[in-house]
């Protein structure tokens, strides 16, 4: 396949940015005419996939609608019915499907979150808290100045900073950021184990079309996609959720469990912690180091993300429900991954809230957490897929009933079970009266266009005839 017209996507889709500060902001528009205005200002400052040749932009710029802000901008009924059917809902109205009920449930969601009132996500993301702020103080007055356009609510976010450098470090203290799969046409520096599993061993992309609209999916079909195809091609949907972090919570159940895991000692408690993730905290997996951390490994991007479960059906290097094998099982169900490569999605998003390292006080109350974004072709067959079968219930993982033990809607019901190999270092355990670590905060599903969309959309072009 020849190279994708990066200059007609959005940069947000094909790249991670990898740049520290970010805001979202949510507009609501009372007025179609007013929102293309706004569109028609924005549209010559939205980053593309272009390569930056001058090095990284100080800032960047993308945008993404709701289905409710498309009926807002007054597409054509034919247009908008055509989209997916999870699309047309919105997450919130899929709310038992995805197991966001108790204390997900969007009763509890941030204010702007609980009824439909958002229908546009605009990014911002910063080299510096400076060049953000400049940025949004030019937005915030493009739109002040537009009296058909409000500003919900915005959310900030920025990468931990560990030592006076960005890192790519979470609040529970575990690094992040290595799973994102390689697609065909999409120019990233690639890594084995991060695109599709080969009979042989090797590793290659996975089609186009579990990413973007208007390619050939894994299974050879185009994904649904709206009509007319000028508005689908090179866009795609992104659902955004606020992941909220029990930190106190989740160092608390971890000592406890520490306590008895093992050798019972601070050694015990990181490898607990690795049992958790699949990870050890540095990042090297479990399944090629089980027995400690290995910096090196982490960094040799030929090894860190190059391995399978095949070799370990029983999880007694990685347990069966460890937080990235469920969530990526790899060849875990045979087929050589192939149950899975439909299932992939593409993560986007930065850390939110203060930082508080090992031994300094940290309250669940505090507002912390990570904003979570999946890109996807289609939402039903990928995010949600995933959310439903594999964080809210066990059984592909052979865990019955058991939920994700660091995603999953326990409410102190929970179960975590650790296979081990019966050594003193290695051995079974079950932690029972799983909390929640993780709880929601709200959130949506947006359709990312591509540039020849969004000038349809700011020109009111948009026929499915």
């Amino acid at each position: 396949m020849s190279k994708l017209n990066a200059t007609d996507i959005q940069g947000f889709v094909l790249r991670g940015y990898n740049l520290p500060v970010a805001r979202y902001l949510f507009l609501h528009f009372e007025n179609p005419d007013h929102a293309r205005i706004l569109l028609t200002a924005l549209l010559p400052q939205i980053t593309t996939g272009q390569t930056w040749d001058g090095g990284k932009p100080t800032s960047t710029l993308n945008i993404a609608f709701t289905f409710p802000g498309l009926e807002a901008l007054e597409l054509p009924l034919a247009t908008l019915i055509s989209f997916p059917v999870e699309f047309q809902q919105g997450m919130r109205s899929r709310a038992d499907i995805l197991g966001d009920t108790g204390p997900n449930e969007p009763a509890r969601w941030d204010p702007c979150w609980r009824s439909n009132r958002v229908h546009a996500w605009l990014a911002v993301n910063a080299q510096s808290p400076a060049a953000l702020e400049s940025r949004c103080a030019a937005l915030t007055a493009l739109i002040d100045a537009n009296n058909g356009i409000t500003l919900l609510a915005t959310q900030d976010a920025a990468a931990v900073v560990l030592n006076g450098k960005p890192t790519t470090s979470e609040h529970f203290g575990f690094t992040d950021g290595f799973g994102n799969p390689d697609y065909l046409g999409v120019e990233r520096s690639t890594q084995p184990g991060q695109g599709k599993l080969n009979e042989d061993g090797t590793w290659s992309p996975l089609a186009t079309g579990e990413l973007l609209l208007g390619y050939a999916d894994e299974a050879g079909e185009l994904p649904v996609a709206p009509v007319p195809h000028l508005l689908a091609a090179n866009g795609t949907f992104m659902v955004y959720r606020k992941l909220h972090q029990n930190l106190a919570t989740f160092r608390t159940y971890l000592a406890e469990h520490a306590a008895h895991y093992a050798a019972g000692d601070e050694a015990a408690k990181e490898k607990l912690a690795a049992k958790f993730i699949g990870r050890w905290r540095d990042g090297t997996p479990l399944e090629l180091s089980p027995d400690q951390q290995n910096f090196a490994l982490t960094q040799d991007p030929n090894r860190s993300t190059n391995f399978t479960y095949a070799a370990d059906p029983e999880g007694t290097r990685c347990p069966l429900g460890a937080h990235i094998r469920r969530v990526h099982p790899r060849d875990s169900f045979g087929f050589h991954g192939r149950l899975v490569d439909r299932r992939r999605i593409t993560r986007r998003g930065l850390p939110y809230g203060p930082f508080a390292a090992e031994g300094e006080p940290a309250l669940d109350s505090d507002d912390r957490g990570i904003v979570f974004m999946a890109l996807n072709a289609s939402i039903s067959r990928q995010f949600e897929f995933v959310q439903q079968q594999w964080i809210e219930y066990g059984n592909d993982a052979k865990q019955g009933n058991d939920k994700d033990m660091l995603m999953g809607n326990h409410e102190g019901r929970g179960r975590f079970v650790i296979q081990g190999d019966r050594t003193s270092t290695n051995p079974p355990y079950v932690c029972p009266h799983l909390p929640n670590f993780v709880e929601l905060r709200g959130g949506g599903y947006f359709f990312l266009p591509s540039i020849t969309a969004l000038g349809m959309l700011s020109m009111n072009l948009v026929d499915p005839r």
